[in-house]
């Protein structure tokens, strides 16, 4: 019984408690909204009614009227820059940071804010400098990210490559497969270079990095050919099968050419027509064709472009089928064959080739990094067409 009026009594109290309470924290409110200024709400109103331009006019009048707003300084910086007045937000975001009461941690925020302006302006040293000096606090790990992107934009691969391991240190996730593409640069470059041992000690760490890496695997191949070592440039080739068969058409010319090298081009022409046999890739077919053609005749050609597409039916794979064709017939046969092939190669030679998986950015060349979003390992080499569907 004393319980219950215990608990009778409890409840009325906290009821009015919370009134109470509520009551202050609608009045501190009201206090504060009515300390801010018109123009603070108008350009609020704009920004949720999408008018951007409006809402940066609203707030300029509200920074002159109270030029100690610190947060609304970077509202109105990052409205410049993402409207491209890069000048006007720079200038903000400067003019923050020389203000001697700016406390540490607002002062972090407005250098990574400028080193972001700097950036989107290309001004690429001015922003290296400033994300430099950001290698501590809240803001140090965005700004290493931002130097990485600076690093791959100006190539220095090298530079990128301790950025990928700071980031890592710092706690963000491991950029294996970044890092595995820096050292393929640097090792392209060496190739240029005629520097077989600097490449190969590239692609060494590229490899240790993320041993699925298709292109240091290519490359390694490429290595040992330019150094005249056919039978090793083969095996280095023939690892990107197990790796990841999509990758193939990068290296059938190359096997064709050092097997050929090795006086073994019919040993060649049966791996390329078993690429195509397993893998059912047009852009495959596109290379061993010919080469199929010359070594072992016209209608092994024909029965291997039949076969390919009866399995996998596609404008590529038809234009080499006609092309078989006309190889064996008369005329007027093949002046009518001719006039399909030349209808199917018109229809074929602007569709693009490649498509980034992670942006859809299309391309009619292959690149290991989107010139889109500078994603790597987004495009596969293979082309992008209408499949054909028999009735």
């Amino acid at each position: 019984m004393d319980l219950d009026f215990w608990w009778l009594l409890i409840i009325p109290v906290a009821f009015a408690l919370g009134w109470m309470a509520a009551r202050y924290d609608l009045k501190a409110l009201l206090s504060e909204s009515a300390s801010l200024p018109r123009s603070y709400f108008r350009g609020l109103n704009f920004l949720l009614n999408e008018q951007p331009d409006q809402a940066i006019d609203a707030f300029i009048e509200v920074v002159k009227l109270d030029p100690e707003t610190i947060e609304l300084h970077f509202a109105l910086g990052n409205l410049f820059r993402r409207r491209g007045e890069t000048d006007r937000a720079i200038r903000i975001h400067q003019n923050l940071l020389s203000r001697a009461d700016l406390p540490e941690s607002e002062r972090d925020h407005a250098l990574f804010e400028l080193g972001q302006d700097f950036l989107k302006a290309g001004l690429l040293d001015r922003a290296e400098e400033t994300f430099g000096r950001l290698d501590s606090g809240e803001h140090a790990l965005g700004a290493q990210r931002a130097l990485l992107t600076i690093f791959e934009i100006e190539k220095e691969w090298g530079k990128a490559i301790e950025t990928a391991e700071k980031l890592e240190e710092m706690g963000a996730p491991p950029l294996t497969k970044e890092v595995a593409q820096f050292h393929c640069e640097l090792a392209q470059e060496a190739l240029s270079r005629k520097d077989g041992a600097a490449a190969a000690s590239h692609l060494a760490r590229g490899l240790d990095a993320n041993p699925q890496n298709v292109r240091a695997t290519i490359l390694a191949g490429d290595v040992a050919a330019a150094a005249g070592d056919y039978a090793a440039a083969i095996e280095a080739w023939r690892r990107v099968e197990e790796q990841n068969p999509v990758y193939l058409p990068l290296v059938a010319e190359k096997l064709m050419a050092a097997y050929t090298a090795l006086s073994r081009a019919p040993e060649g022409a049966d791996l390329l027509t078993s690429y195509v046999e397993q893998h059912r890739s047009s852009d495959l077919l596109d290379i061993a064709y010919p080469h199929v053609a010359a070594l072992r005749g016209n209608e092994a050609a024909h029965t291997l472009a039949r076969e390919q597409m009866r399995a996998s039916p596609n404008l590529a794979g038809m234009t080499r089928l006609v092309e078989a064709q006309m190889a064996v017939a008369e005329e007027p046969r093949r002046s009518e064959l001719e006039l399909i092939r030349i209808l199917i190669k018109q229809r074929t030679k602007n569709l693009p080739r490649y498509t980034c998986q992670n942006c859809g950015f299309r391309a009619r060349l292959f690149y290991w990094q989107c010139p889109g979003c500078s994603g790597w390992e987004s495009y596969a080499p293979r082309r992008v067409e209408p499949i054909v569907t028999p009735q």
